[in-house]
């Protein structure tokens, strides 16, 4: 599938929006710029599912973007801190978005147990499959918390970070292994409508874990500035 966009003109759109401010020719490594350097490494076993450029290789350490999601449900703003403990998930997240990587997607996982209660996007195929061709380490200090209107990295081990992503629409008393990036500033109602609809189980072991009731889709994810 060919690519949309030019290289050149990605580049310059990902600079723009997601470092402003800041000369993408500027060394990473300056002391004097608050940014962070990225590990994005490709993965050629698991191909992206969708064409996307891999994120630029820093991200700011300061400030916040907002990042909408408009479901079917409705629209839900979350608000991605940079100066956090995982300014590279912030930073991929964006970048993703802005690439259009999420638009048109579903969310295949649900959950509402007493230890889990979380909406997981981000995969295109299904759960857990379906990621955008490369990944990269975790971002956590041991200080995360998954308390309601939490976004954090989804992953399938350590240093598998790609697209998947979960808000908490409740709580989640999990490990502290998964990068946190923020939190809904806008539609914690809209994650109310959803769960409310009920789960389709997918696991024996689980009855509160599987599928959505009612299918939940990503119409479109829009940055902010």
């Amino acid at each position: 599938m060919k690519l949309r966009w030019g290289v050149t003109a990605v580049v310059s759109a990902l600079a723009a929006v997601l470092l402003p401010g800041v000369a993408t020719a500027a060394p990473a490594s300056s002391a004097s710029l608050p940014i962070v350097r990225c590990e994005f490494t490709p993965t050629p076993e698991n191909p992206a599912a969708r064409p996307v450029f891999r994120p630029l290789p820093f991200a700011l350490t300061r400030g916040t973007i907002d990042v909408t999601f408009r479901f079917n449900y409705g629209p839900v703003t979350v608000r991605l801190n940079r100066a956090g403990a995982a300014p590279c998930a912030a930073h991929n997240l964006a970048s993703l978005a802005l690439q259009r990587f999420y638009n048109h997607s579903q969310c295949w996982r649900l959950t509402n147990s007493a230890r889990l209660g979380v909406l997981q996007c981000g995969d295109i195929y299904e759960a857990e499959k379906g990621g955008p061709g490369y990944k990269f380490p975790d971002e956590v200090d041991g200080t995360e918390t998954y308390e309601r209107g939490t976004i954090a990295m989804g992953n399938q081990g350590p240093g598998t970070n790609g697209s998947e992503f979960f808000i908490v629409h409740s709580f989640a008393n999990i490990p502290k292994n998964y990068s946190v990036m923020g939190k809904v500033v806008r539609g914690m109602a809209v994650l109310d409508r959803i769960v409310a609809n009920g789960i389709i189980p997918t696991d024996p072991n689980g009855p509160q874990d599987g599928l959505p009731a009612k299918p939940v889709k990503i119409q479109k994810a829009t940055v902010g500035f």
